[in-house]
Parts: structure tokens; C-alpha cells; sequence
């Protein structure tokens, strides 16, 4: 999969995602990304790519023309139906369900402003989706791009080390994770749960999805409505409730 990231800093995308699991995707050719200046494509000879808001306002714009150009410099290069995502704080909220679809793709193109905004005209011109990562203001799109680009590579597969890696994880079925623990089996004098040692798969498995529920039910109660339960599950989380 290939990621395009329209940026003003496109050192802060490479060395950003260069580490870790992405670092290890992109060095095994699962996934390209490539950040493209805006800057370079500016028709102003100090490179500038902003100018005052009409009508007044404080702050800047980023102009139209330098942000079309950069994009219009490897469209034709992408897959048919490729998206183009601007990050923005009145986009659709984020999800692990939009990660999915979009893990589908060959090619994602992610739109990164700064300063007061982009111009409306190239919002219209070029973008199919505006997406936020959150109720709250950022500096600029980078940050929520590569919010982006980490949770959607880490679908593609071969990018973990096992495809499983990513099935059981929190939102993934709707739920939260369950608890995870590792050695020492005891800490601070707090020991890990007996049935985790106990052998029994069907049990360990039964153990872990009661604890989803009851994280969820606790943590994010909301989540429950649109999760897939059983009526075994129903049934566990209306006996937890009474107790």
C-alpha cells in the first residue's frame, strides 16, 4: 500500500513512521510512504504557500494553487477510486471500522493543513473525505496522518508479525481488550489470574471475553450498543450489573 502525504513538513512524516512495526513494513516493501512538499510547488520565490483570509481574521490560509499542483503531480499515477483524506477537526471521527475499509486500498492520499485552514475551493477540488482523529485542535494534519497511516498499515498483511496479532484488540469486534499480563506471576505481591495458567484454551478464551465485556461496560458503556453480543453475553453483563 501506498500512502501520499500533501505536507509542509514532510521530514516530521519519515521520521515519524520510520520506527517500530511501520519502519519494519516499509523496509519489507509492504508499504511506501511518500511525503510530498507542498513548498516545492509554490509559484512564489521564497517558497511561500499561505496568504491573509479574505474578509478578515487572524492568521493565515494556505493558498489553493501550491496544494492542486502537488497533487496533480502523481494523481495519475494512483489507483482508480484512490481517496483523498483532509485531515480536519470537523471530519468524520476516526474509527477502527474506517481503518479496516480503508486497509482494503492500493493508494491513500492524506491532505495535511496548517495554520487557519486550507482554501475551501482546493477542500472541494480535490478532497473525498475529511477525517478527524478527535474533538480538539492540532497544529497541522501530521500528527493525525500518521494516526492514520500506524493504525491502517498494521492491517495490512505480513505488516505484524502474526496476522492474529491485531483480531482479539480493542474495537476490533466492538469491545475493549481484555487484560494482558506477562511474567514475573507475581508483582508487588498481585498475581496474574490462575485460569491464564491454567492450560485450558476454552477456558482462557471464555475468561477473556467476559473480561472485554466487563471493560467495555465499565470504560466505554457506549460501545455496547452497536457491538454484536450473544445472549450469553447480554445474560453476563446483566448478572455483573446486579452484582
Amino acid at each position: 500500500m501506498r500512502f501520499y502525504v500533501l505536507t509542509l513538513f514532510p521530514e516530521m512524516i519519515t521520521n515519524g513512521l520510520s520506527h517500530s512495526v511501520i519502519g519494519r513494513g516499509i523496509e519489507n516493501g509492504l508499504i511506501e510512504i511518500v511525503p510530498v512538499d507542498i513548498r516545492d510547488f509554490s509559484k512564489d520565490k521564497h517558497r511561500h504557500v499561505d496568504d491573509y483570509p479574505y474578509g478578515g481574521g487572524a492568521g493565515m490560509v494556505m493558498q489553493p494553487q501550491p496544494i492542486y499542483d502537488a497533487y496533480m503531480s502523481f494523481k495519475d499515477g494512483l489507483a482508480e477510486n484512490t481517496p483523498v483524506l483532509y485531515m480536519s477537526p470537523q471530519g468524520r471521527p476516526f474509527d477502527q471500522k474506517k481503518a479496516e475499509e480503508l486497509s482494503k486500498l492500493d493508494d491513500i492520499v492524506i491532505l495535511c493543513g496548517h495554520y487557519e485552514g486550507v482554501d475551501e475551493r482546493v477542500i472541494e477540488e480535490i478532497v473525498t473525505e475529511e477525517i478527524s482523529v478527535g474533538d480538539f485542535v492540532l497544529t497541522g494534519g501530521e500528527l493525525p496522518a500518521m494516526c492514520i497511516i500506524d493504525s491502517v498499515s498494521r492491517l495490512i498483511s505480513g505488516v505484524l508479525n502474526k496476522d492474529e496479532s491485531f483480531i482479539d484488540e480493542s474495537f476490533s469486534d466492538g469491545l475493549l481488550e481484555y487484560p494482558q499480563y506477562t511474567r514475573p506471576p507475581v508483582f508487588n505481591g498481585r498475581t496474574i489470574p490462575e485460569v491464564l495458567t491454567s492450560g485450558h484454551h476454552g477456558k482462557v478464551a471464555e475468561w477473556r471475553h467476559q473480561k472485554s465485556l466487563e471493560r467495555t461496560a465499565k470504560k466505554r458503556p457506549d460501545l455496547l450498543e452497536k457491538a454484536i453480543l450473544t445472549d450469553k453475553d447480554r445474560e453476563y453483563l446483566k448478572r455483573m450489573n446486579n452484582e
